[in-house]
């Protein structure tokens, strides 16, 4: 068993909080379903044990420790705040963070029917989000860039999974994107990863973001693309009117961007059925119809 395959199972998660936070290690431990680099462990009603997993790096765990708590004072919905660190031990030789709990069903396994409270609810989040980072922020050269350089990426996912019959269209707005001016205000705090599974409903609308893994100071239009993402038929149109700060070349970026995420989104789902790592069978339908959103335009 290599080192990312370590079996993590609820006594190995309450002997590390003993042996590190014995105060929490009583708490009720269960699973949560889902999770790829990282699984999560619920810890009695308002907590989570987010394990390392399967990234091999502990940078996007530190990043999240450094960062989420002074974001969370800021955003109108809630997201995870890391409270207690957890270091490598013989028993389980990565890094762990006891963390709060957002409350809510992920989206890929939900859905929204307030499609309007929706669109209204991520343009709050994210201007409150999209602000100027510091200068000691992470940048990435994936996550946060210009579409342009991206292309290796998003060839990866059009060959892979892309209708036939609607190649045309996703190249077309593709193309758009990476012709597209870049964004020319300062690097802001950019989520990066807003797919379905990275936000959770509740009551028919959106009630929370989660995984800060791909936190970066870019252009905001990796977050713009979750309008197409995660919104109902109509709702981007309702969230840009509300956003009130793209202009036409940050549209178009977002617009490439999600064609992009959609792919993702469908290949994660074939991943499964053709026994490669990762796979994700809610993520194929949910891409798919993000894709046709993205087609379909404003």
């Amino acid at each position: 068993m290599i080192e990312s395959e370590i079996e993590i199972s609820e006594g190995l998660v309450r002997d590390l909080l003993r042996e590190q936070h014995p105060d929490l290690a009583e708490l009720p431990i269960r699973e949560v379903a889902g999770g790829w680099g990282n699984q999560m462990w619920r810890l009695g009603d308002e907590l989570a044990v987010r394990m390392q997993r399967m990234d091999t790096s502990p940078d996007l765990q530190l990043k999240e420790r450094r960062w989420l708590p002074t974001l969370a004072a800021r955003l109108p919905l809630p997201i995870p705040v890391p409270l207690r660190d957890g270091v490598p031990s013989e028993r389980f030789p990565k890094i762990w963070t006891v963390m709060t709990w957002v409350e809510g069903t992920p989206l890929d396994h939900g859905s929204i029917t307030r499609g309007d409270h929706a669109a209204e609810t991520l343009s709050g989040f994210l201007r409150a989000l999209h602000v100027e980072a510091p200068a000691d922020a992470p940048t990435a050269s994936d996550f946060g860039a210009h579409p342009k350089d991206c292309t290796d990426g998003f060839e990866h996912f059009f060959q892979d999974v892309a209708p036939a019959d609607l190649a045309d269209e996703i190249r077309e707005v593709w193309g758009e994107a990476v012709a597209s001016p870049g964004w020319e205000g300062p690097p802001v705090w950019v989520h990066g990863d807003l797919h379905p599974a990275n936000v959770v409903v509740a009551d028919g609308t959106l009630a929370g973001v989660v995984d800060f893994g791909a936190l970066v100071a870019g252009d905001p239009a990796w977050d713009l693309a979750a309008a197409w993402l995660l919104l109902p038929a109509g709702g981007a149109a309702r969230f840009f009117n509300s956003y009130a700060q793209a202009d036409e070349a940050a549209v178009r970026r977002a617009r490439g961007l999600a064609a992009m995420r959609s792919l993702f989104l469908m290949a994660m789902g074939q991943a499964g059925d053709r026994g490669l790592p990762g796979g994700k069978p809610n993520w194929g339908p949910a891409g798919r119809s993000a894709l046709d959103r993205v087609l379909k335009g404003l």
